[in-house]
């Protein structure tokens, strides 16, 4: 007999709440400098031309911070998401960190210089699964930019007591695996 997978819905829920007590915890500095550290590490090797980034909410990881004390990452061009509602996309624009940022449509701080698409994108996960799936809030932004943009090279970016027990997620057919995903523990395998 096999067991449905509890509802995605339910997995964010607790995995969100999971963060929050993590980021609240004293192991969290810890584990921040390492997750930190493999980042900047992989980062360094995949060397990209433009790295997108994301702002952190709700208890993410901020790659920001962790990437700007790095000077070969700090010299790179980064760029932020900007999401829509109608229709429900997103896309990245350049930052060069000097611009007052603006909301996109989903309230969340974004750049407002011109649309680019960089070659390595790091992807908050929410949780992850085996093949690098990702278990993100839900709304779809980033399988429907990656979808569009096959090429680009997808660095998830979790906490390890994020990761999802096979029985606990399926991959849908919407989902788009990540290229990899790091953790405080270094690339996850």
């Amino acid at each position: 007999m096999t067991s449905t997978p509890p509802p995605r819905a339910e997995l964010r829920k607790l995995l969100r709440e999971q963060r929050q007590q993590f980021a609240l915890s004293p192991a969290y500095a810890g584990a921040e400098l390492a997750l930190a550290g493999h980042l900047t590490q992989v980062i360094t090797q995949l060397e990209p031309e433009t790295l997108g980034l994301y702002t952190s909410i709700r208890s993410e990881f901020n790659a920001a911070v962790a990437l700007s004390a790095d000077p070969m990452c700090d010299k790179l061009p980064w760029a932020l998401p900007f999401c829509r509602r109608e229709p429900r996309e997103m896309d990245y624009r350049l930052w060069d960190r000097a611009v007052t940022m603006v909301k996109d449509e989903c309230g969340i701080a974004s750049a407002a210089g011109p649309v680019v698409v960089p070659d390595v994108v790091l992807v908050p996960c929410v949780g992850f699964a085996a093949g690098n799936y990702r278990l993100g809030y839900g709304g779809g932004y980033f399988d429907r930019y990656l979808a569009r943009h096959p090429h680009v090279t997808t660095v998830g970016v979790a906490w390890s007591f994020t990761r999802l027990a096979d029985a606990d997620y399926v991959p849908q057919p919407h989902d788009i695996p990540l290229t990899l995903v790091v953790t405080e523990q270094g690339v996850a395998q």
